[in-house]
């Protein structure tokens, strides 16, 4: 068998053989200022590229290094990781060669990066592949200096705060460093200042989503003791959050939700289930952080605050919620309670009540002067009745049925006034049972249904037969090293064409788009040509890996290629080149998603070399856009939700940052248009019939009706909705669309309704005990806006100003008792009938209760006012839905047709 150690033998039997071989620069002589000339004189080289290419090992190799920062394609906080998207650029010296540019014909060569010795440099905090497009070729320069340029998905780790979320600062660490050579054998110095890199990077970056690249600092670690540690060059690259996608689909509704608790105080425990509309509330709001709960970071190392105020909110509705089960509990029960005791009467009623303005109340003429009066005063002894005639006690006594009658006529004519309505609400009321039968209503209801929609060399085959052309080949397939030219002067002209054959998708919180496209290229291969009758066809299909490929990227380009690979390209007798592969495209894309669902959206993809400069590489377009357009349309399949609108092309030269030499850029801006049929039908109209069920609520009076809970039952439904459809909504950071501030506001709206309803219910409840409307609440609501609404001030009613002041009305009702009972006991000797006096007394008492009636079921004059005030800010309130909703309709209805009509 042979031993495991033999191959680690021969390599360094050969590295003794070779180092007497390299005691000097190779002087590259070229025989022909041509590539193959060169890249014959380089190939002794390319034998040394498994060694550090230094003359002297005390020689350090010094690796100049910056980068360009493309985009920031998201955070992971569970995992803490950052994830980015990096142009890196490496130089450095190789010792072992160097040629004079007259001689061979230029200065510089792109050559595989395989042939050469590469430093190794990682980034430290680098925890996954690279995914990014493969570049294969770096430049060789004649003065012995390397270029390697390659773009690299960057997933590193960082040290996260979110404790500040959504306004938190992130600033995370970028370690160059080589992974395995010491500072003696490799040195990494900074090619580039990093303002200059900070400047660059936000220049070009377009994927920054929801993050926001503030500033990128550098410096050398200088904690090595001796040359046998690591050279290390740190970045720091600071980036912020944006957080207005978290200010308006977080905080704000979150704040609505803890104002209505606040203002469910004002609801009246003793005429509204105060319980119930709270429950509904926090059912609501566990409802709303399961919509919402994909924003919030997910993180194992701290708490955010905001997490703490969600916390915060939910317990504070819960603890009201308890407080307002005991106050029913107190209200419903407490006659069953044993005597409050003494302490609580310390703390709560004289304490806390005097710090919260709620004195306690002292016994008043009621509890002092109706017990005496309840009853009327003792009547004389029932043998002073029988000397009266009975003449003159049948007169008495028809005389007191008489007032009897009066009062009771009194009585019902105060409360069927309360609680009857007019003629006109009779009417109102009359119209609204239907006269059809249920049957009749869903015939109606179906039907209504039912009806809604070098210079060439010529190659000699022995025989006409590929096997021979094969052979034939052979010396030009030696040369796939280089680009196919014979002199470096030449430009070598790729004709790009593609059609676009799906658009898979939009994620727009990292800002890409996801298309698939198939490619093809074609180029003139100058070192070959043959007769095709004397080898028998005019085409070859062979392996890609045996010719050289241009290196066209796609810029925009943030994953590797993982479409199906097609490893063969075709080669003409001419020389032509026709390389055809599929490419799955995901590019950075600036989204504007403002007009979601009827947004369109145009994005660039940018073809062109990622190393060859313009006077090595040049683009040209194949075929025409509008071409590629038609034929695009006619093949495409996978569009999904979204539609191919336009195509236009143009053409850029533009000077590299790297040496400052002019590159072509052939740019390709995809125009596509979301269909939003979906997003109407499911989320537009159904949130238009919620929002006009509000509407319609204020048609509820509130005097008869609940309407607070009513309308908590439909913000909760709302919230319901909101999480069924939460998959469609898109989730960006750069910008809110218009629908989700359509649809803020629609909750807000709610909310508001919702509040202003709460008022209405206190003042109908507890107006009777408010202090008088303040004069410029009387003037700008009543007078003003109060003539706005069509609901002017009511004229004074005489009869409803008798009665102000519950205190006068008791002492009025005191003295009338009294009166009676002193008319009683001077009538006493002639009215002496019992049953004469039985009704006097029985008189008293209805009168006593009348009056207390009219005292309870009528209203004072600055109560009506109170109302008066409710009743014009809810027909406001009302009016201003009306303008929100035909505005918000009109809106959606003008941008839809625009969007459908752009093509």
């Amino acid at each position: 068998m042979t031993p495991k150690w033999l191959p680690s033998s021969v390599n360094l039997v050969m590295l003794l053989i070779l180092m007497p071989a390299v005691c000097s620069a190779i002087q590259v002589n070229c025989s022909q200022p041509n590539q193959p000339a060169l890249l014959e004189a380089l190939r002794p080289l390319f034998n040394l590229s498994s060694i550090r290419p230094v003359m002297n090992m005390t020689t350090y190799t010094n690796v100049s290094t910056y980068f360009t920062m493309y985009g920031i394609l998201g955070v992971d906080e569970k995992a803490q990781l950052l994830l980015t998207f990096l142009w890196l650029n490496y130089w450095w010296m190789n010792e072992f060669v160097s040629w004079d540019p007259i001689q061979c014909g230029t200065d510089k060569i792109s050559l595989p990066r395989t042939l050469f010795w590469v430093p190794d440099i990682v980034i430290n905090e680098f925890m996954d592949e690279n995914t990014a497009p493969h570049v294969p070729y770096v430049y060789l320069y004649s003065s012995g200096m390397v270029h390697d340029a390659l773009p690299v998905k960057v997933v590193s780790s960082c040290n996260l705060d979110i404790y500040t979320f959504p306004f938190d600062i992130q600033n995370c660490t970028m370690t160059f460093n080589s992974y395995l050579h010491v500072a003696h054998d490799i040195q990494i110095s900074l090619g580039r200042r990093a303002n200059m890199i900070t400047e660059l990077s936000k220049k070009v970056m377009t994927t920054m989503g929801e993050w926001e690249l503030l500033e990128i600092t550098s410096f050398k670690d200088s904690g090595q003791s001796d040359n046998n540690d690591i050279d290390k060059l740190i970045f720091h690259v600071l980036v912020r959050r944006r957080a207005t996608l978290y200010v308006v689909n977080l905080l704000i509704p979150s704040c609505f939700l803890i104002t209505v608790d606040l203002f469910s105080f004002l609801l009246p425990p003793q005429n509204v289930d105060r319980s119930s509309f709270k429950m509904t509330l926090i059912l609501g709001y566990t409802v709303f952080l399961l919509i919402m709960n994909d924003l919030l970071p997910i993180t194992g190392n701290t708490i955010p605050l905001i997490n703490v105020f969600f916390s915060l909110c939910l317990a504070l509705m819960v603890a009201s919620l308890l407080e307002t089960i005991l106050i029913t509990n107190l209200l419903c029960g407490s006659a069953d309670f044993s005597p409050v005791p003494t302490w609580i009467q310390v703390l709560v009623l004289q304490i806390l009540g005097r710090l919260v303005c709620l004195h306690l109340k002292t016994k008043g003429p009621r509890d002092s002067d109706m017990k005496p009066n309840a009853v009327v005063a003792q009547q004389k002894p029932d043998d002073e009745f029988a000397e009266e005639m009975g003449l003159v006690v049948e007169d008495k006594a028809l005389q007191e049925l008489k007032s009897l009658r009066k009062n009771l006529q009194a009585i019902r004519l105060q409360v069927e006034q309360q609680l009857s309505g007019s003629k006109g609400s009779e009417e109102w009321i009359q119209c609204c049972p239907l006269k059809i039968k249920p049957a009749k209503i869903l015939f109606i209801f179906v039907s209504l249904l039912t009806h809604a929609s070098c210079s060439s060399v010529m190659l000699n085959c022995s025989r006409p037969d590929p096997p021979s052309l094969l052979e034939a080949l052979q010396p030009v397939l030696n040369l796939s090293n280089i680009r196919p030219v014979m002199y470096l002067s030449t430009p070598t002209i790729v004709s790009l064409d593609f059609t676009l054959y799906g658009i898979l998708g939009v994620d727009e919180k990292a800002q890409l788009l996801k298309t698939y496209i198939w490619q093809n290229l074609k180029w003139k291969n100058e070192f070959v040509k043959w007769d095709p009758e004397q080898c028998g066809s005019s085409w070859i299909t062979i392996p890609r890996k045996l010719l050289w490929v241009p290196d066209i990227v796609i810029n925009e380009f943030m994953e590797k290629n993982s479409a199906p690979f097609v490893p063969y390209s075709y080669l003409y007798s001419d020389g032509l080149v026709s390389d055809d592969q599929p490419v799955k495209v995901i590019s950075s894309c600036n989204l504007d998603i403002y007009k979601f669902p009827f947004d369109i959206q145009t994005c660039s993809l940018s073809f062109n070399s990622y190393l060859h400069r313009v006077r090595s590489l040049q683009i040209d377009l194949s075929s025409t856009v509008g071409d590629i357009l038609k034929y695009s349309k006619e093949v495409m399949t996978t569009m999904g939700e979204w539609e191919l609108i336009g195509l236009t092309s143009k053409t850029y030269i533009l000077q590299a940052a790297s040496d400052g030499e002019m590159y072509q850029e052939m740019l390709f801006f995809v125009s596509v248009r979301r269909r939003a049929t979906l997003y109407v039908v499911n989320l537009l109209i159904p949130s238009c019939f919620l929002i006009t069920v509000d509407l319609f609520s204020f048609l509820l009076p509130p005097q008869n009706v609940d309407r607070s809970l009513f309308k908590i039952t439909l913000i909760l439904g709302y919230t319901v909705f909101l999480l069924i459809m939460n998959d469609l909504l898109p989730v960006t950071g750069n910008t809110i669309p218009l629908i989700n501030v359509f649809l803020c506001m629609c909750l807000a709206l709610m909310v508001a309704s919702l509040l202003e309803t709460i008022i209405i219910t206190n003042l109908l409840c507890g107006s009777l005990h408010y202090s008088p409307v303040p004069h410029w609440v009387r003037v700008f609501v009543i007078h003003i806006l109060g003539r706005l609404v069509r609901l002017p001030p009511k004229p004074r009613d005489r009869e409803d100003t008798v009665i102000q002041n519950p205190a006068a009305q008791e002492m009025k009702v005191s003295s009338m008792v009294a009166e009676d009972s002193e008319v009683s006991q001077q009538k006493g000797p002639l009215d002496n009938d019992k049953s004469t006096q039985e009704l006097r007394s029985l008189a008293s008492d209805l009168k006593a209760l009348s009056l207390r009636v009219k005292q309870w079921l009528g209203k004072s004059q600055s109560s009506e006012e109170w109302i008066q005030v409710g009743f014009i800010i809810d027909r406001l309130l009302f009016g201003l839905y009306i303008l929100f909703i035909s505005v918000s309709f009109i809106t959606i209805i003008v941008i839809w047709m625009q969007s459908h009509n752009t093509s």
